[in-house]
């Protein structure tokens, strides 16, 4: 057997924590599979003192990350400190220009400089793995970059936040509204006392950057992607989406058009005879489209400290058996610049809730003002519990259409001249219609 693989981990929270534990108690196993021992002799944390509920004594401890990246008594350097800034950033870069491998679950980090990163990786001869950065245990970066390199990708989405999708489950499940569901979601720690950067998608739009980068070729670019959170969703929209056959999820999706990538996070409704509409709870799943082959869905736990030491275990794993793949699936000189495709030019069904003013003509203006953009309806469905049309207190009635395809650039021009002849009140609730 070769000799011991050499670990240091910077971040000691859950994460560092499980994987410690699961190292040890994995070891003769993880020897067998990869036929050379794996050992975590040095560690960095902001707190030495801190009960962690493993033993740190043998384990050589570092105040700085940076200062540990660059111990020459390490091979691999596991990053678990989180954030796209210092000192992840510097550390991880230190060790990649030291020679040595690289193991994150960060995926700020990564959306934010992954590319440099991986030249730098690249430069060094070492690898730079990150299974952990999206969807913790499911193997979605693997699947990508490895299982599936014979065949072209068309489409990748999935439900990538497992907060959001708590919400949206008990929103629907209990007729709560999304206050009080965010309320029981952050008392039982699922959602961060300022939540805005899971409920408003920003977390969705880092984990679909890579996955986007590694199933189109292109450079890793955040900032292509449009993003749209859930904080707008009312239990109005989720009965209604249950009433035609749907359910609302927040999806990030990143799809090859003829017009270029279309990468977008938003609420979604999807058809709930779907796989990813069965995926409820905290639970993550990607759907991968590839040519060639019927549409893949990996689910599972998309956080938690076991379930993502596991993930980064797996990589650490790779490079004790000598595994080494390009981080985005192509060395980067083959990775291209996103040629981003406008939401204005998105085309697909769109779901549409209007408090439509209770006066004779509003409903042929709001007919018109489709029928000018083109715009072919399914549906029109008003809301009448008990027999009994609801009225808001201005005299609004709740009006819902479906709309066949067409693009959301129609869509919002057709709203905003609804908007000015003044037969609404309030703002439209627009959700798109993926199809499955």
């Amino acid at each position: 057997m070769v000799e011991t693989l050499r670990v240091g981990v910077a971040g000691l929270g859950t994460v560092g924590a499980a994987l410690i534990a699961q190292i040890g108690k994995q070891r003769e196993a993880i020897a067998a599979r990869c036929g050379r021992r794996i050992e975590v002799v040095a560690v960095s944390a902001r707190s030495r003192n801190k009960n962690r509920g493993v033993d740190l004594k043998k384990m050589k401890w570092f105040s700085d990350p940076v200062e540990l990246a660059g111990f020459d008594g390490i091979d691999v350097f596991v990053e678990l400190m989180g954030g796209s800034g210092d000192p992840a950033k510097t550390a991880v870069e230190y060790a990649l220009a030291s020679g040595k491998s690289v193991v994150t679950a960060n995926k700020a980090l990564l959306a934010k400089h992954g590319f440099k990163l991986a030249q730098l990786a690249e430069k060094a001869g070492v690898a730079l793995n990150y299974e952990a950065a999206v969807g913790a245990a499911i193997p979605v970066i693997k699947t990508l970059r490895e299982g599936l390199a014979g065949n072209s990708i068309n489409r990748v989405y999935g439900i990538l936040n497992g907060t959001c999708n708590y919400i949206l489950t008990r929103m629907e499940q209990e007729g709560l509204s999304y206050a009080d569901c965010l309320a029981d979601a952050q008392r039982l720690g699922y959602a961060e006392a300022d939540p805005t950067f899971d409920v408003e998608g920003y977390d969705t739009a880092q984990k679909l950057a890579l996955l986007a980068s590694l199933a189109f070729g292109t450079k890793v670019d955040e900032g292509a992607i449009y993003v749209e959170g859930i904080s707008s969703i009312a239990p109005a929209d989720l009965a209604a989406a249950d009433e035609l056959g749907y359910r609302i999820k927040l999806l990030g999706v990143a799809v090859r058009t003829g017009k270029g990538i279309e990468q977008r996070v938003h609420p979604t409704m999807v058809r709930k005879d779907s796989s990813i509409a069965q995926v409820m709870g905290v639970t993550n799943a990607v759907t991968i489209d590839a040519e060639g082959i019927n549409p893949i869905t990996l689910v599972g736990p998309g956080a938690g400290g076991a379930a993502t030491a596991s993930a980064v275990l797996s990589d650490i794993a790779d490079v004790a058996r000598g595994l080494k793949a390009p981080p985005f699936g192509r060395p980067t000189g083959k990775l291209v610049a996103v040629q981003k495709a406008p939401m204005q030019r998105h085309e697909g069904g769109y779901y549409i809730r209007l408090e439509a003013r209770d006066k004779p003509g509003t409903a042929a203006t709001i007919a018109t003002r489709l029928a000018e953009q083109e715009i072919s309806l399914e549906s029109i469905v008003q809301r009448h519990p008990k027999g009994e049309v609801p009225k808001s207190k201005n005299g609004s009635v709740p009006v819902i259409l479906i709309t066949y395809a067409t693009s959301e650039d129609a869509v919002r021009k057709a709203l905003a001249a609804v908007g000015r002849d003044k037969v609404i009140s309030g703002r439209p609730q627009v959700i798109r219609i993926e199809k499955n």
